[in-house]
């Protein structure tokens, strides 16, 4: 089986106070779910919020759009960008059996 993961852009720049956009996609059948994090200088993983299916619960400041099904495409948006918004991003795909099974 040929799972993949898809995430763009690959780096980003842009200034304080303007919005940033960026998108994960996968062609793993069955996984519906899309977790956003960010993390900074190494640090641990802060979870953003994240998407099951077409429905989305983000952090607030963030939007999550979009869809995370397999061949969907999820995109995370940071409203308003601060120093402390320069991190890197990551995007995990999960299974979940149970649909009320959440990430705390």
């Amino acid at each position: 089986s040929n799972f993949q993961v898809y995430q763009s852009p690959a780096s980003l720049y842009k200034n304080q106070g303007e919005l940033a956009k960026m998108e994960c996609s996968h062609s793993i059948s069955g996984y519906n779910y899309i977790l956003w994090y960010k993390q900074s200088n190494y640090r641990e993983l802060v979870l953003l919020g994240y998407m099951i299916a077409k429905t989305a619960n983000p952090e607030a400041g963030f939007d999550i759009e979009g869809d995370a099904n397999a061949g969907g495409t999820s995109t995370l948006t940071i409203n308003q960008l601060t120093p402390n918004s320069s991190a890197v991003y990551y995007s995990q795909q999960i299974h979940v059996d149970s649909p009320d099974t959440v990430p705390q």
